[in-house]
C-alpha cells in the first residue's frame, strides 16, 4: 500500500482517484476494467458492480468525434468526456492517452497534470509514432526504446496524486517480435511504469514471458473483433494478468442497437418493433438518480413557499 493510501486511512481526506484504483486493483484479480463511452456509462457500469471504469482513446474519437482511431484527436477532446465521467460516478477511471499529446516531455506533463487535476486515476501510454493506427490493425509503426522510456519517465514526474498509475504499452510485438517487446517492457518498468499494457497479445504464453520478466502488473486488452482471444479472466488469473480491460464492447453493443432501432424506425413507420429492446424510462430514472434530484427540487420548492 502506498504512502498515500496509508495516510488517508489516518485523516478526514478521502482517497484520491489513484488510490481508489490501486485499491480497486488489490480487491480484484484481474481486475475487470470496462469502457465507459460517456457519463451514462460509466454510472450503468458501477450499478453493474464493476471496480474501475475506461475511456478509450479510440472511443472518444469514434463515439464523440465521428473519426477514426487515427491519433486525430487531441488532448482537450478527452479531457472533455474525462470530466463528464467524472462529475458524476466516482469509480476510478483509467484514460487512453494514446502517445501523450506531444513531442516532448512537456507535452506529457501537461496530459498528466491535466488528468489528475480532472479527476482520473490513472493512464495508459504506448510507444507508437505520432501518427498513430488502432493497436489492432496493421502498419503500425513505433518509436525506439530510449524514447518511450523518456515518455514514461515524464508521465511518471509529472503525476499530481502520487497513487496516479501510469501503464506502458508497447505495440513491439507486431512490429519486432516478442522478445524485444518484452526487452522494452522491462525498460518501461524500470523507468517508473506502474505496469505494463502488452497489445495484441496472441495467447496466454505471451503473458506468462511477459509477467515472469517485467515484475510489474500485466494488462490484456479483450477487445472483439482483435488480435487477442477473449479470454476469460479465469485463464488470465492462470497467466498473472491483473487487469483485463474491454474498452469498447458496451459502445459496439450501443451501436449496433441504435442501428437497429433506426432502421426498424424508417421501414415500419413506427418504432413498436422495437421497443423490447430499449431501455425503459424508469430504468434510465434509476443509473441516473433521477427521482433524486426530483425529490431536492421538490424541498427546494416547499422551502420556499
Amino acid at each position: 500500500m502506498s504512502a498515500a493510501m496509508t495516510a488517508g486511512t489516518n485523516d478526514a481526506r478521502p482517497p484520491s482517484p489513484g488510490a481508489r484504483f490501486r485499491a480497486a486493483l488489490e480487491a480484484e484479480s484481474p481486475l475487470q476494467i470496462v469502457g465507459a463511452i460517456n457519463a451514462n456509462h460509466a454510472l450503468l457500469a458501477r450499478q453493474a458492480g464493476f471496480r474501475a471504469i475506461y475511456l478509450s482513446g479510440g472511443g472518444v474519437a469514434a463515439g464523440s468525434l465521428g473519426l477514426p482511431d487515427l491519433g486525430i484527436n487531441t488532448l482537450d477532446d478527452v479531457l472533455t468526456d474525462v470530466r463528464r465521467i467524472t462529475d458524476v460516478c466516482d469509480l476510478p477511471l483509467l484514460v487512453d492517452v494514446d502517445t501523450g499529446f506531444g513531442p516532448s516531455a512537456f507535452n506529457i506533463a501537461r496530459t498528466v497534470k491535466s488528468l489528475c487535476k480532472f479527476g482520473a486515476a490513472a493512464l495508459h501510454i504506448e510507444d507508437q509514432v505520432g501518427a498513430k493506427r488502432c493497436g489492432h490493425r496493421p502498419g503500425k509503426e513505433i518509436v525506439a526504446t530510449a524514447e518511450m522510456v523518456d515518455r514514461v519517465k515524464a508521465a511518471v514526474d509529472a503525476r499530481t496524486d502520487p497513487d496516479f498509475y501510469v501503464i506502458a504499452r508497447t505495440d513491439a510485438i507486431a512490429v519486432e517480435g516478442l522478445p524485444a517487446a518484452i526487452e522494452r517492457a522491462v525498460a518501461c518498468a524500470a523507468a517508473g511504469a506502474d505496469a505494463i499494457f502488452a497489445e495484441a497479445a496472441l495467447d496466454l504464453d505471451t503473458y506468462r514471458r511477459f509477467g515472469s520478466a517485467v515484475g510489474v502488473p500485466l494488462l490484456a486488452n479483450l477487445t472483439e473483433f482483435g488480435q487477442t482471444p477473449l479470454f476469460t479472466t479465469d485463464e488470465l488469473r492462470s497467466a498473472g494478468v491483473r487487469m483485463a480491460l474491454y474498452p469498447l464492447s458496451a459502445f459496439r453493443a450501443a451501436n449496433k442497437a441504435a442501428l437497429n432501432v433506426y432502421a426498424t424506425l424508417r421501414r415500419d413507420g413506427t418504432q413498436k418493433a422495437a421497443v423490447a429492446t430499449m431501455q425503459t424510462r424508469a430504468e434510465l430514472y434509476e443509473s441516473i438518480g433521477y427521482h433524486d434530484y426530483e425529490r431536492r427540487l421538490d424541498a427546494l420548492f416547499a422551502r420556499n413557499k
